[in-house]
């Protein structure tokens, strides 16, 4: 089945069909509890797919209301992968957010078509070999609100929010891995941050854009 034929189905069956676990139906993205310090936001506002390295910290002052309905999209068992999950399930547990997780590895635009039916505030994702499936399919849902960690669309629309740094940063689309790519910079504490950041910048309606972290 070609790419295109497969995103159809998908979508035929994402528009017919439900699935458990999950949540009833889909809702606004809650509000941010706290507000993000100086250095958050660009100076003016920043244009669709642009980058923007927010001050170290900023947003630790935005906190994700509890029982935000969260997906982890993930695919792969690789180290960088790991610990992006780890950090995912850290945060849920630590704001208490209602967290879920798809296994994307048998297909991955299925994968996405699961995590957009269980209608969840957000979707993370985790794992490098989802980016070209997710730029198949994000634009086509602009209601859902995505969050790609480690990695980011060529060409995201408004509803894909990314966040990278020195090491990070694949991108898809014949563009592949960058040459400055690093298995290591994958740190707990920056996979941490990188979380952190990326859900008050979804939560505080910066998105569209690629967060830089220093």
């Amino acid at each position: 089945m070609t790419t295109t034929v497969a995103t159809l189905a998908a979508l035929i069956l994402l528009a017919g069909c439900s699935t458990t676990p999950g949540w009833s139906e889909i809702r606004p993205v809650p509000s941010p509890i706290g507000s993000p310090a100086a250095g958050f936001f660009p100076a003016t506002p920043p244009a669709p797919e642009s980058t923007h390295s927010p001050s170290p910290g900023s947003w630790d002052g935005v906190r994700a209301p509890e029982g935000l309905r969260v997906v982890l999209l993930t695919v792969g068992d690789d180290a960088p992968t790991a610990v992006l999950v780890r950090a995912v399930q850290g945060w849920a547990t630590e704001t208490r957010a209602d967290l879920e997780i798809v296994h994307a590895d048998d297909d991955m635009i299925d994968g996405i078509v699961a995590a957009m039916q269980m209608n969840p505030d957000l979707i993370i994702s985790a794992g490098d070999a989802l980016v070209d499936p997710l730029a198949t399919v994000t634009a086509s849902h602009l209601d859902r609100q995505f969050l790609i960690v480690g990695a980011e669309l060529a060409e995201p629309t408004e509803n894909v929010t990314a966040v990278d740094w020195t090491g990070a940063a694949y991108r898809g689309e014949g563009l592949g891995t960058a040459s400055a790519y690093d298995p290591a910079s994958f740190t707990p504490e920056r996979a941490a941050a990188a979380v952190r950041a990326g859900v008050a910048s979804v939560l505080t309606g910066q998105r569209g854009i690629v967060l830089w972290m220093e």
